[in-house]
């Protein structure tokens, strides 16, 4: 299941990283970079080995790579006895650094492009390497690159969008909404993002997972639409029995609106898994 929600923790807050784990978030970020202090990061890296090295299924966002700080977060987690689920890689510009990172840690890479380069980049970071796994933008940091803010951001938005489905990635999650409080804010933007083509998003407090995650369930009549147009289909022989047709409303459908309501009923059948409680024992 692709997650919808990815829910930051500061790697120097071991009582953060406890709850982080306990809570409802799809996935855990264990961040080495923005969360921590200069002076914390040692600290901040034996927590997020420890965390690991206890079974948590968890991802680390290390520093930038090019850094001394995030060089010694490659190398740390490289030689750690438990691998993490995933590394989040910041301020992503150059495919031949995002190869360095996959090489030496062999587990699943998610640029975050935070910058004009990166963003031009956006295609080649994520085709850079087989285990790359998905990208996403950096917000902040790229509006403070671009000296603008706003609607300067649809460009870069869409941008990624298209080019994590060009590399056959997931939908990319959207990045963080920093106005903790302001839920409605929070429920309206993952809303429209999810209709630009996104899928869930970074979250920094655990109040905003279960807006997310409800703001990643698809529109019940686009459900049923997908629904009726499956079983129309399925009673016709399937998708390969013809090329293109009208259906019983009077619209027209092809392989790519099939396909469409094929993404639609899988994201459907997602929400109600990850809603479902696991009984206890399974």
């Amino acid at each position: 299941m692709t997650p919808r929600s990815w829910l930051y923790v500061p790697g120097d807050r071991p009582d953060r990283i406890r709850k982080a784990l306990a809570s409802d978030a799809d996935a855990v970020v264990l961040d080495l970079e923005d969360a921590v202090a200069p002076s914390a990061k040692r600290d901040a890296r034996r927590n997020v080995v420890d965390a690991l090295a206890a079974g948590s299924a968890a991802y680390v966002r290390i520093n930038a790579p090019a850094t001394p700080d995030g060089a010694d977060d490659v190398a740390l987690l490289a030689a750690a006895p438990a691998a993490p689920a995933g590394i989040r890689v910041p301020k992503s510009e150059d495919p031949d650094e995002l190869r360095r990172v996959a090489d030496a840690l062999g587990v699943p890479v998610f640029p975050v492009l935070e910058s004009a380069l990166g963003v031009e980049n956006a295609l080649l970071l994520a085709t850079a390497h087989p285990l790359v796994a998905g990208i996403s933008l950096g917000e902040a940091d790229l509006a403070a690159d671009l000296r603008a803010g706003g609607d300067a951001l649809a460009w870069p938005r869409s941008r990624v969008v298209v080019a994590a489905r060009a590399a056959g990635l997931p939908s990319p999650p959207q990045s963080v909404w920093t106005a903790v409080r302001d839920l409605d804010g929070l429920r309206a933007d993952t809303h429209a993002g999810r209709r630009a083509g996104f899928f869930g998003r970074s979250v920094i407090h655990p109040a905003q997972i279960p807006v997310v995650h409800e703001a990643c369930v698809p529109d019940p009549d686009d459900v049923a639409w997908a629904r009726d147009l499956m079983s129309r289909l399925a009673e016709h022989g399937g998708a390969g029995s013809k090329a293109a047709w009208i259906d019983s409303a009077g619209r027209f459908v092809d392989k790519a609106v099939v396909e469409r309501a094929a993404w639609l009923l899988d994201a459907a059948a997602s929400a109600e898994s990850a809603a479902r409680p696991v009984k206890e024992g399974h």
